[in-house]
């Protein structure tokens, strides 16, 4: 019989894969290894809380997405952000304060959530909150960024804390990247690889995989680059399209069995990296691991939302308490009705399903 893939426990031996590789070079880079041997104390401490919830009847999950702020910098081309108005040029006057999130992040700590993806808009223009997180060393923070604001004062931040660690998005070589973010981008990125590297700071790369660049971004040759810059851990989103004409770019059924196999073999080759796939591994998992199941979203405003790409919410972490929020109706009532176990084509099936959310929101 085929075992299911384990998302959260490839993620728990992925820390410690990555905490090996890092006592290996201990001489070298002795800050990384001591934070990491140091948070593989603190993970387990986390899931043990989840344990214990999880014998008391409550279920917490292992990941938080939290989006703190709504502004950002670039315009990249098929943004889902921008399209669903989560994203803009301007301040949002509603979003949470740097003390609210820092409340947030302590509740999340207390009820042994262990990794809250800090993502945006851009959230290098939300320093403050950065800061906040930097604080809280049980819990790892990847900082989903578009990589173009990095200079001194955020390689001394990120080299001072090490559960911060930076997600760099990138789409491929450079056509690829900057045709979709912006001219230039790709140069950045590449410096700021180098400054990562040269300061012996562990970073990822996350990747929007599309029918054009899927075999580019899973070759031997482009992860080789990723690897010899340091690069310890590789993010595949699949393309959400927004429009009509965009449909053509969201994997289909071939790329995503096609990637599902060469992860299998990536993995294998490059031990001491972390590779991940969404909604890929959720899929493998046994369903969608959103609204709680696996992880939920907190937008720049408080609202607490099945995923990113289901920007619905009928509950705010300003009113309630987390474990509060996991009671949300909407979150029940997709857990319970089994919308998240439900087949799809593929891509994030509460987006495919949104008028079904939609009406459970509403009804």
């Amino acid at each position: 019989m085929k075992q299911e893939f384990d998302l959260e426990k490839y993620m728990t031996n992925g820390v410690e894969n990555i905490v090996k590789g890092a006592l290996k070079a201990s001489l070298s880079n002795p800050k990384e290894s001591l934070f990491m041997a140091k948070y593989a104390r603190s993970s387990k401490k986390a899931a043990a809380l989840r344990r214990n919830a999880e014998n008391a009847g409550e279920h917490i999950p292992a990941f938080l997405i939290a989006s703190i702020t709504s502004k950002c910098n670039l315009h990249c081309a098929g943004c889902y952000a921008r399209a669903n108005h989560a994203c803009h040029d301007e301040e949002e006057l509603k979003q949470l304060t740097q003390k609210e999130w820092n409340a947030v992040f302590q509740e999340a700590k207390e009820i042994g959530i262990g990794f809250i993806l800090l993502a945006g808009g851009e959230p290098l223009l939300r320093k403050d909150v950065l800061e906040t997180a930097a604080k809280i060393p049980d819990i790892l923070f990847p900082v989903f960024t578009n990589g173009t604001l990095i200079g001194e004062q955020y390689i001394r931040l990120f080299d001072r804390h090490r559960n911060l660690v930076p997600i760099l998005s990138i789409e491929g070589r450079e056509e690829g990247t900057d045709t979709r973010r912006g001219s230039g981008v790709y140069e950045k990125l590449l410096v700021s690889m180098e400054l990562f590297h040269q300061e012996g700071i562990l970073y990822g790369a996350s990747i929007t995989v599309t029918t054009e660049n899927i075999k580019e971004v899973t070759s031997y040759e482009f992860l080789n680059q990723l690897y010899h810059k340091g690069c310890k851990v590789v993010i595949y989103v699949e393309f959400v399209p927004v429009t009509e004409e965009a449909k053509e770019l969201a994997p289909g059924e071939y790329e995503r069995e096609y990637l599902n196999k060469t992860l299998i073999d990536i993995r294998e080759y490059y031990e001491d990296m972390v590779y991940i796939s969404f909604p890929g591994d959720e899929k493998t998992s046994g369903g969608c691991l959103a609204a709680g199941r696996g992880f939920f979203h907190i937008n720049s405003k408080g609202g607490a939302e099945p995923c990113p790409f289901s920007p619905y919410s009928d509950i705010n972490v300003r009113d309630v308490a987390l474990k509060k929020v996991l009671e949300s109706r909407l979150f029940v009532r997709l857990r319970e009705e089994n919308v998240l176990m439900e087949d799809h084509t593929g891509g994030c099936i509460l987006f495919e399903k949104r008028q079904l959310v939609e009406k459970l929101l509403n009804s």
